[in-house]
């Protein structure tokens, strides 16, 4: 059996991240739902130190998401989860994400994300086969192909 998954990624500032990443991809940023929020505070679910007003709206403090534009809008979505961490990151990341835009687009994909906020850290090739590696403006590696 096949199981379906989303990939989180550890922030400290995940709404900002979730923007990032989303403009990066050409994905959304998951909307958040003001009266669901109120209403967790309101029935003591949650309190309003859990939230926060970001770009005008209350949003949950802890996380954002971002989703693909062809995610079906029922069942598992494919999505990427930013989530809330007190510590800041310090070592390599051990799993990371291949953007593929395609030989013809790297270096213009790099300068554009470079100029976003990433930083350039090496390019690599293996074979035929070659990628620019880069820091989101949190440190996160991620290639680009």
């Amino acid at each position: 059996m096949a199981y379906d998954f989303q990939v989180t990624v550890d922030s400290a500032d995940p709404h900002v991240l979730a923007g990032w990443w989303a403009e990066t991809l050409g994905w959304t940023v998951e909307p958040t739902d003001e009266d669901f929020i109120r209403e967790m505070i309101a029935k003591g679910y949650a309190s309003d130190a859990e939230t926060r007003t970001y770009n005008g709206a209350l949003v949950w403090k802890t996380g954002a998401a971002i989703r693909h534009p062809d995610s079906p809008p029922e069942g598992p979505p494919k999505r990427v989860l930013f989530q809330l961490v007190p510590e800041p990151k310090t070592v390599k990341n051990r799993l990371h994400l291949d953007v593929w835009v395609g030989a013809a687009n790297v270096d213009a994909t790099v300068e554009k994300l470079t100029t976003r906020g990433a930083k350039f850290l090496h390019r690599g090739q293996q074979g035929p086969h070659s990628w620019v590696t880069v820091a989101d403006p949190e440190g996160n590696e991620f290639c680009v192909s």
